[in-house]
């Protein structure tokens, strides 16, 4: 049997493509084995959301190369779907696909290692007219899975070049997304997470009014042993009656990663957002309403062209504002050929770096008082056990607070189960908790 060793490089998204992959390569008579071994074939799942995951995404295939020079070495993903060239172009590169039809690179593969080729294959097809490629997963971690249900982004944001990687906005059958739930759920998955390039338009180009919200309640009447939670979704998919439908879901799990990007309506205008800071704080404050537990992280961009020192303080305020658990903390990447590339009033690097390990540490004071206050309160928090340590496990609640848990020495072993846990301090970020 060839064996065959794949890596990821980027979202949730890509990850479930990879899982996809590696699957039909079972199928087709490989044994799957880690990247860092040798193998007779490796698949490379490339990114390109920045310039370092395009150096990343390069590393790795080199990576690859190095471990065996006699493998077959394919690279997908919207890396070499937006430069095919530069890619195909890397020595013991001798197979080049894009983000559709990823699943034809198994067929590929084999007909490479039965029939030699001295020519590198690059097959990257239009990615504004493909549709959406079935795939499916059958098993994945107790612990969490993730479900592609979406492909395409049509937001076109002045700094993203992911429009000209993934196209337009394709979704996955609802009927496939249930089919796929029920299968992962009976192979003992215990939390499922719903992600796409763009998770909230989600069925937007069918035109029929079957939207993401419509899914969570189909997926809710299965009244399945499992926790829903959705990828990152944009502020605006909030809506009044948004918020009023998924409140009443109790199997959707109260914590939105909401992308923000900026505080600053300004900077929201320059990046083409679809909001504005008022509006998006107005969202946070629904779902509150409609789920008193909910938590929020976010993703916050700093050193975006002509960021000035108060568009950054209204950024920093914006995250006590809406009180956010978490975020993740990033500085502006000039990608060629977008348009902030040719904005005037590019950001030093060092301000970038500056406003960065500020903005982390704003954040991190947010986020201690929120763990504060919920040690405050001693509730019984429902937790998801997923790494064992010395003393207990990590895990992490559905409100998506990051908790370890104590357990009694010869405790059975509770990974993947639902526990309820007390919690008595934290440190680090993390929320420390007991065994109920």
């Amino acid at each position: 049997m060839p064996s065959i060793a794949l890596y990821t490089l980027g979202c949730k998204v890509a990850q479930y493509e990879t899982q996809a992959i590696a699957e039909c390569a079972e199928r087709r008579g490989f044994t799957v084995r880690p990247f860092e071994e040798v193998c007779d074939a490796y698949v490379i799942n490339t990114c390109t959301v920045t310039a370092e995951s395009d150096r990343k995404s390069r590393q790795m295939i080199r990576r690859a190369v190095g471990r065996n020079p006699q493998a077959i070495v394919a690279v997908v993903g919207c890396y070499s779907q937006t430069s095919p060239a530069q890619v195909s172009a890397i020595d013991g590169v001798d197979i080049v696909l894009g983000t559709p039809d990823k699943l034809t690179v198994i067929d590929r593969i084999l007909d490479r290692l039965h029939t030699p080729q001295p020519t590198v294959d690059v097959s990257v097809t239009d990615v504004l007219s493909a549709p959406f490629e079935p795939m499916t997963i059958t098993r994945a971690p107790r612990t969490r899975a993730y479900i592609k249900i979406e492909d395409g982004c049509e937001c076109r944001c002045t700094y993203c070049e992911i429009p000209n990687a993934r196209g337009a906005v394709r979704s996955k059958a609802r009927e496939d997304v249930l089919a796929e739930v029920k299968t992962l759920v009976a192979g003992g998955t215990r939390e499922i997470v719903l992600t796409g390039i763009e998770t909230a338009s989600y069925g937007a180009e069918w035109g029929d009014g079957y939207r993401l919200i419509d899914l969570l309640e189909a997926i809710a009447t299965l009244a399945l042993p499992v926790r829903i939670r959705l990828g990152s979704l944009s502020p605006e998919v909030m809506t009044e009656d948004f918020a009023r439908r998924i409140g009443r879901l109790d199997c959707v799990v109260p914590h939105f990663h909401l992308s923000m990007q900026s505080g600053s309506d300004a900077v929201l205008r320059r990046m083409r957002r679809r909001y504005s800071r008022a509006m998006a704080l107005a969202a946070l404050a629904r779902a509150r309403e409609a789920m008193p537990r909910v938590q929020f992280t976010t993703d916050l961009m700093v050193g975006f062209p002509g960021e000035s020192d108060a568009d950054f303080v209204d950024t920093c305020s914006l995250v006590r504002e809406g009180g956010f658990l978490d975020a993740h903390v990033f500085a502006y990447s000039r990608r060629p050929g977008t348009l902030a590339a040719a904005m005037e009033d590019q950001v030093p690097e060092t301000v970038k770096r500056e406003r960065s390990a500020a903005l982390i540490a704003e954040k991190n004071r947010v986020r201690d008082r929120i763990l504060s206050a919920i040690v405050a309160e001693g509730e019984p928090l429902s937790v998801i056990p997923e790494v064992r340590t010395e003393d207990g496990y990590t895990a992490h609640a559905d409100t998506f607070v990051e908790v370890r848990v104590r357990t009694p020495q010869h405790t059975k072993d509770l990974h993947g189960e639902p526990i309820l846990v007390r919690p008595t301090g934290h440190a680090s970020g993390v929320l420390l908790t007991e065994l109920i």
